[in-house]
């Protein structure tokens, strides 16, 4: 049996992740800003399943959750920073306060989150991370510029972390889902829309989103199934791509990038010291 500490356990993939790990055995520590979600979960398993209520962005109140958590436990094996929601709307369009929240939450919470548990991972003498980044931390979309922000950004704070860690036998995995059935687009935090923007490609993203033509192909359950196998896995991936549509977009997209390095080469060297 291995023991799981999930952020956003009350909805999406960490709901889903939950149930599917409780179901074959396991115990979960399960945070969320809302319980009830997990009452039934609670019922039936309340022996294997902690619920901690708590606002991911309050990082005084996460550290003293994540030390309980530990010491209630003795041991967590996988700890999976999934907490996270989009913000839509152009860079001109989204206020002050959306902005800030979106970097509290998606960002400033995951890089606390994962300070937190390494004094802990560390002292059991390992462990593993799987951070819930998307196709978005490597693409990007119109008018989803905020949300792209704290993607890439928590994407090479975890490239970092990978290296400071791996002597210590704590291992990461960043985990890019593409559109997926989970109800995100149901949770975007939406800025109004203006007049210029109407005919560009963030107002053609928006109407695709509004009238059902944004495509979506990734399935719920059967990400949640690829989460767990790379919890598992004892020589874990660096990042796991999830789903055709985040596939094809970070093949294109790198090889549009590896392209455009490669024609500045000359360039590049060209600016070292003599």
């Amino acid at each position: 049996m291995k023991t799981w500490f999930i952020t956003g356990a009350s909805s999406g993939l960490g709901l889903g992740m939950t149930r599917k790990l409780l179901a074959r055995g396991d115990a979960v520590v399960a945070v969320a800003r809302r319980a009830d979600p997990l009452a039934e979960l609670a019922a039936t398993h309340g022996g294997r399943l902690r619920i901690v209520t708590l606002d991911i962005t309050d990082t005084a109140a996460m550290r003293r959750e994540v030390d309980a958590a530990f010491a209630a436990a003795g041991r967590i094996d996988v700890v999976v920073s999934n907490a996270g929601y989009g913000l839509f709307g152009a860079a001109e369009e989204v206020s002050d306060a959306q902005i800030e929240r979106q970097i509290a939450t998606n960002l400033t919470a995951s890089i606390q989150l994962v300070r937190a548990v390494l004094p802990h991972l560390r002292a059991q003498s390992g462990g593993r991370i799987l951070q819930v980044s998307s196709e978005g931390g490597q693409i990007a979309y119109p008018a989803f510029g905020l949300y792209h922000a704290t993607k890439w950004g928590i994407e090479g704070f975890i490239e970092a972390v990978a290296q400071e860690v791996a002597p210590f036998d704590i291992t990461t995995t960043l985990i890019e889902p593409g559109p997926t059935g989970t109800g995100f687009g149901d949770a975007l935090d939406r800025a109004p829309a203006t007049a210029p923007y109407e005919d560009t490609p963030a107002g053609a993203v928006r109407r695709a989103i509004a009238d059902g033509s944004f495509v979506i192909t990734g399935d719920a359950d059967r990400t949640v199934d690829a989460m767990i196998v790379a919890g598992d896995t004892a020589q874990p991936s660096r990042r796991v791509t999830l789903g055709s549509t985040a596939y094809d977009n970070i093949e294109r997209e790198l090889t549009r990038r590896l392209d455009e390095l490669r024609a500045q080469r000359a360039v590049a060297y060209a600016a070292d010291r003599p």
